[in-house]
């Protein structure tokens, strides 16, 4: 029972099987125990021929270890929520939240105009009452094109959304709907005919159609242009990184008279291009939020505030619902600033040829974060409370408090007014001298503002709640070439690392402010970039050492070799066992595998580098965003799981070095073998054989793209001659 003796809108559950995971842990603890005692008793002499290699490898082993309890703190008990929208509904349908919903982007090139606006009818399509919710789109490219595609939104929503409502369709993105759903037979006439209006007769079709053509040309025709006095706009504006705020509500939700076909209100909607200028830093997405936040608070001032990139659309119409079971619980929802909804995508191929999918970090490491305090805010899917992000503390006080139900919507003003005294708001010279960025609204200064936001709203005492619904909340696009990947996590991994260095590190600002258990999460993700150095030192030292005949791990015919082949095996077992559970294949996690050794080689590695070189004052932070679109051909391949090499990159010269080296040290390895007629070097120098074995297979891809493809994404020549040379003098330095 809640309080005063009502239902929880929500229940938490333990996961099963942790006894065994308990004893699986444990006994891996005994295991790299006894590695630790050997590396220690076995330690060459000073001056013995290995000696040095022995000690990194011994140190490299250590940070493992250490990573290994980070992550067992994560996976120890994760817990998941189940929610009663059917008691949200009997006691709050007539009072509920207003929600204001956020959508970002950045460029209208490689986030596709007709992308972005499938997503905002999709959150505009949500089973919730359209004069509670507003829906406001950030544009930071500044772009006419993606005005008029909203524009163009506006109006098919009027067919949309009674459609989506009426026969409960999902998911309600036009785009996903279309392509996923076999036309209506005509045993339900109504559903088909209606089917038919929107779609047969091509009222979508068209509008898509309209939009990509304007994209073709790259501008507005002047027939447009007098259609809707926004696009007065972009007479002033020559440079998309140099221009006035651009504010303009194209479906004021206050007005009783706007409504759809059969009558109903709609929600509000708004465009917003900030203002930009060039001696003004603009922050990236964290900037465009704080601006939409400040926005949103004097057009509709939503009690709650969803925010999602411009790729995830939704997926689930109820989601909102699912949200506020926990905000609005009346026994614990008044210390919940925020509900996390997992990243999922539609793209991703059936064994997750770039090991995009995230499932497991989606279904079991953040669900670990919820046991251990509540899950780290991952940017996009999140439902906040506005005043959590607007910098309040959580106190005493706030366990009386529940969620004002009331639609605060400025009512009063003309939307032109409205217009005009929002646009200071979103103006370069609002923030300065103030708390914006700092202690109000998203933090900047980081890459991944997400996480250092959600880590702040927690150390002011505020719980967070993850949520992994049965039907997916949203999908979006993952990368579909190996470089996007690469690229995305290099700037996952160096945000990450800069708030491990900085005050904001959670065992400085978390201190007594949040679980320790939950500090440690963080370390999860906050220590990917350091992992490049002892990644890089086990797939570079004992490759080369196998050369020169230098045993670095145990014999096979001694005792202490059991400790390392049952802490190898047990962790790829579990490894095994939890990505099937997660929906995954063989195959996939194979290439999990694979995508790991390559993001620690690789993607880390710039990403540490580039955050030392910061904190020297060496370097700048930047910010890429990852593209969202793909060329037919390249979707093709991607389909096939092909993996992509075409563009020039010294991540793939590191790659394609290591792929060299292990393969001439492999084949050393094995000649050395041959040539042993007593079976000495086999006894003292398998472990390396296999390491090396290993990665030569984890590599097959690289090695078949330097030497036997021959379309346009092969490895590029230049590289092909750099790693080939790199590795031969890596492997000579070795033997001489």
């Amino acid at each position: 029972m809640g309080r005063d003796g009502q239902l929880p809108l929500f229940e938490t559950k333990a996961t099963k099987g942790r006894i065994l995971f308990g004893l699986y842990a444990v006994s891996v603890f005994v295991g790299i125990s006894l590695i630790c005692v050997y590396r220690l008793i076995h330690l060459p002499e000073e001056g013995e021929v290995g000696r040095w290699a022995w000690i990194g490898l011994f140190l490299s082993e250590l940070w493992h270890i250490l990573y290994w309890f980070v992550i067992m703190c994560v996976r120890w008990n994760p817990i998941y929520r189940y929610t009663f929208k059917d008691r949200l509904t009997q006691r709050y349908e007539k009072v509920l939240p207003g929600v204001d919903i956020f959508v970002c982007t950045a460029n209208p090139i490689i986030e596709p105009p007709t992308m972005v606006i499938n997503t905002v009818l999709s959150v505009m399509a949500y089973d919730y009452p359209p004069e509670k919710l507003s829906v406001y789109l950030s544009d930071d490219g500044g772009s006419s094109l993606t005005f008029y595609a909203l524009l163009e939104a506006a109006q098919f929503s009027k067919l949309w959304l009674p459609f989506c409502k009426k026969f409960k369709v999902e998911p309600r993105c036009p785009e996903a709907y279309f392509s996923s759903t076999p036309e209506p037979h005509y045993d339900d006439p109504l559903m088909a005919g209606e089917w038919s209006s929107i779609k047969s007769q091509k009222l979508y079709e068209d509008m898509r159609n309209r939009i990509e053509a304007a994209m073709k040309v790259g501008q507005i025709s002047e027939e447009i242009r007098k259609q809707h006095t926004g696009f007065r706009e972009w007479d002033l504006v020559s440079d998309p990184r140099n221009h006035q705020t651009i504010l303009q509500m194209l479906i004021d939700g206050r007005d009783g008279k706007v409504v759809d076909v059969e009558g109903q209100p709609l929600p509000t909607l708004v465009y917003l291009s900030r203002e930009k200028r060039p001696n003004y830093h603009h922050n990236y997405k964290a900037g465009a939020m704080n601006a939409l936040i400040r926005v949103s608070s004097r057009i509709s001032n939503g009690e709650i505030i969803l925010n999602v990139d411009c790729d995830m659309y939704s997926n689930n119409s109820e989601s909102v619902r699912d949200a506020l079971c926990f905000l609005m619980d009346e026994e614990r929802g008044h210390e919940i600033a925020y509900v996390q909804f997992p990243q999922c995508f539609n793209n991703i191929t059936k064994n997750d040829l770039y090991a995009s999918s995230l499932n497991v970090i989606m279904e079991v490491e953040i669900a670990g974060f919820d046991s251990n305090g509540g899950p780290c805010y991952i940017g996009t899917g999140c439902f906040h409370r506005r005043e959590t992000l607007c910098g309040k503390k959580y106190s005493k006080e706030c366990e009386k408090e529940q969620i004002t139900r009331n639609n605060n919507r400025n009512r009063e003003v003309n939307a032109c007014v409205l217009e005009e005294t929002c646009k200071v708001l979103a103006s370069c010279s609002y923030e300065d001298d103030t708390q914006w960025g700092k202690e109000m609204g998203l933090k900047y200064g980081c890459p991944v503002e997400d996480i250092l936001t959600g880590l702040s709203i927690q150390c002011r005492g505020w719980r967070s709640i993850y949520f992994t619904p049965e039907r997916k909340a949203f999908l979006g696009s993952a990368p579909t070439t190996l470089l996007q990947s690469l690229i995305q996590h290099k700037r996952w991994s160096e945000g990450d690392f800069q708030i491990f260095l900085s005050s904001y590190c959670p065992f400085i600002c978390g201190h007594k402010r949040i679980p320790l258990k939950l500090q440690i999460s963080y370390c999860t993700y906050l220590l990917w970039a350091p992992n490049c150095l002892p990644t890089l030192y086990y797939v570079f030292i004992p490759s080369l050492n196998l050369l020169k005949g230098i045993s670095l791990f145990p014999k096979i015919s001694s005792l202490w070799i059991l400790p390392f082949a049952y802490v190898i095996s047990s962790n790829c077992a579990y490894s095994l066992g939890e990505f099937i559970w997660c929906g995954g294949t063989l195959r996939g996690w194979w290439n999990d595998q694979r995508i790991w050794v390559f993001r620690r080689t690789t993607s880390y590695l710039f990403g540490f580098s580039e955050t030392i070189l910061k904190l020297f004052g060496f370097s700048k932070s930047s910010f890429a965003v990852t593209s969202k679109v793909a060329d037919d051909e390249e979707s093709k391949r991607y389909e096939k799981e092909v993996m992509e090499f075409g563009a020039p990159s010294p991540m793939f010269t590191i790659l394609a070095t290591l792929a060299l080296l292990n393969l001439f040290t492999f084949v050393g390895g094995i000649i050395r073998v041959i040539m042993d007629k007593q079976a000495q070097v086999l006894d003292s120098l398998l472990l390396q054989i296999l390491l090396s074995g290993i990665l030569v297979f984890m590599n097959f891809p690289v090695y078949h793209s330097l030497f036997f493809r021959k379309d346009k994404t092969r490895m590029p020549y230049s590289i092909t001659y750099q790693s080939i040379a790199l590795a031969l003098l890596a492997c000579s330095v070795a033997l001489y």
